[in-house]
């Protein structure tokens, strides 16, 4: 299976607060950016897969081959289950994650307990096993659904031109960062009264 076209990468970014911004972006096989959704996730929370899910069923693109995420466990191990992923968006789904990592279970062991400790071992002994994948001078490590290896990893090298960050993630987490500080912008005015330290009101069409 050869996987070229438009793909979509996901990516977050947090400020703090209840609240992460996602960010999707759809890449061209050119690596020409070609289309930006936005959502949140719950940090610490366990929507990640449906929010993701919804993010792609917004964006309304068919044109898209794939998804890449950066890692399946954004805002503080909100776990993205890929199966389920892949199968809700009927595509094949490559999350991508850039360091060597002996597992996520001590970590989920030592942050949950109970109901919310049981719920994301069951979503992470459902993912696929890593496989690490040699780009450019780096390794990155790929959990591919929807296709088999030899295909996420060709589709990860075509669309890292240089250092180990594929284009669709690399512009995805600079559109959640730019959005999650616009955000934050948008709070602090609101929290002040909207006023602007230029004293005036921000209506320029005048």
């Amino acid at each position: 299976m050869t996987l070229r076209g438009r793909v979509l990468g996901v990516a977050e970014s947090y400020g703090g607060g209840s609240q992460s911004t996602i960010a999707g972006a759809v890449v061209r096989s050119d690596r020409i950016l070609d289309g930006l959704a936005f959502s949140t996730i719950s940090h610490g929370g366990s929507d990640g897969t449906d929010r993701i899910a919804e993010l792609v069923a917004d964006l309304g693109r068919d044109d898209v081959q794939a998804t890449l995420l950066a890692g399946v466990a954004p805002a503080w191990f909100n776990l993205v289950d890929v199966r389920t992923l892949a199968d809700r968006t009927d595509r094949p789904v490559v999350a991508v994650s850039f360091e060597a990592s002996s597992g996520l279970e001590p970590a989920l062991r030592e942050q949950f307990s109970g109901d919310a400790l049981a719920a994301r071992l069951a979503t992470y002994e459902r993912l696929p096993e890593r496989s690490p994948v040699a780009v450019n001078d780096e390794t990155l490590f790929v959990r591919a659904v929807g296709c088999d290896d030899a295909a996420a990893a060709d589709l990860v090298r075509a669309q890292t031109p240089e250092g180990g960050r594929p284009e669709p993630l690399r512009l995805a987490r600079l559109a959640a960062r730019a959005a999650d500080e616009f955000g934050r912008v948008v709070r602090s005015e609101a929290d002040d009264g909207g006023a602007r330290d230029d004293g005036s009101d921000g209506n320029h069409n005048q």
